[in-house]
């Protein structure tokens, strides 16, 4: 699922060399954070959030019902998470 998260970030992202996947395994939940730099922020999100909200949906549909379920996180380099997601 980790190569999905990937492919689709660097697919949207011009500074590839500067993005980094952060995963922490917890009980129920993998949380991946996708740190970028800031120029990616508004490539990787999208308007009005529509590409991360379409990478959330595509790994919460490809994800099989008994597995641990994905929460991805996008950050900007020493920055914030940004919550574009209304879950």
């Amino acid at each position: 699922m980790l190569d999905l998260i990937k492919y689709v970030v660097n697919q949207f992202a011009e500074d590839k060399e500067n993005v980094e996947f952060n995963v922490k395994e917890k009980e129920h939940v993998i949380e991946v954070t996708v740190v970028l730099s800031p120029s990616d922020m508004g490539k990787v999100i999208g308007k009005q959030g529509k590409i991360a909200k379409a990478l959330r949906t595509l790994v919460r549909s490809a994800t099989p019902a008994n597995e641990k379920r994905y929460v991805i996180e996008i950050r900007e380099k020493g920055g914030e998470a940004v919550d574009v997601d209304a879950e």
